[in-house]
């Protein structure tokens, strides 16, 4: 498949390198001039673009960006496609948002409200960086780790649990959009390297009033 990134952060390059092992076609993008990006492209396979750019290239397009830069977003060349939304709240960096703060939305209801029509799918938001980069290494028990994924569309989201798995993790379907907020930020199940089992109970047993403390999850 055709995937593409809006953002080239830690994330967005750990997720564009692992697409290509994978053997997809991959574009990397961001709000600056893309030649900054040559260098990486060409290191992993991957082509450099600008939004636009991979807006139009991507079947599959991951958005990690910050969130408040997300939510500024508007471009109709999503609609219909496969959207994997990497963010997460941090009020330090985004600014205060209301409906979050009273836990009123989650942040992946607040990009789909961007982007009419598209396959909004949560995931890849749970893991940092370095461990996504260790694709799927076992974890003690010999079991492969889990990373949680939600949407509201259950092809996409089949889709984008292929990919999860592709990239040697166990995918795990947390529901819809609205119960998404169970592996957001600060959430027991956000960042921590748990199998699928020790997922569903992180999952489960989430209490949206109660926030882990600050970087535990590092």
């Amino acid at each position: 498949m055709r995937i593409s990134t809006i953002g080239a952060g830690n994330i967005g390059r750990a997720f564009a390198r692992l697409a290509v092992d994978a053997g997809h076609e991959v574009m990397v993008s961001n709000s600056r001039d893309p030649v900054t990006l040559d260098d990486f492209a060409q290191k992993i396979g991957a082509r450099a673009g600008g939004v636009d750019d991979a807006v139009a290239y991507g079947e599959i397009v991951l958005i990690a960006i910050p969130l408040a830069r997300a939510l500024e977003l508007q471009h109709p060349g999503l609609a219909g496609k496969i959207v994997v939304d990497a963010n997460n709240y941090y009020p330090d960096r985004d600014g205060a948002i209301v409906e979050l703060d009273a836990n009123r939305t989650t942040t992946s209801e607040l990009v789909a409200q961007r982007f009419p029509g598209a396959r909004l799918v949560k995931a890849f938001n749970a893991i940092l960086a370095r461990d996504l980069n260790h694709t799927g290494s076992r974890l003690t028990s010999g079991a492969r780790r889990a990373l949680p994924l939600a949407g509201d569309d259950d092809d996409a989201k089949r889709v984008v649990s292929e990919l999860v798995a592709q990239f040697g993790f166990e995918p795990y379907d947390a529901g819809s959009l609205g119960e998404s907020w169970r592996f957001e930020r600060a959430r027991p199940a956000y960042c921590l390297p748990l199998s699928k089992a020790a997922l569903h109970e992180a999952i489960v047993h989430a209490d949206r009033n109660v926030l882990l403390p600050e970087g535990s999850w590092r």
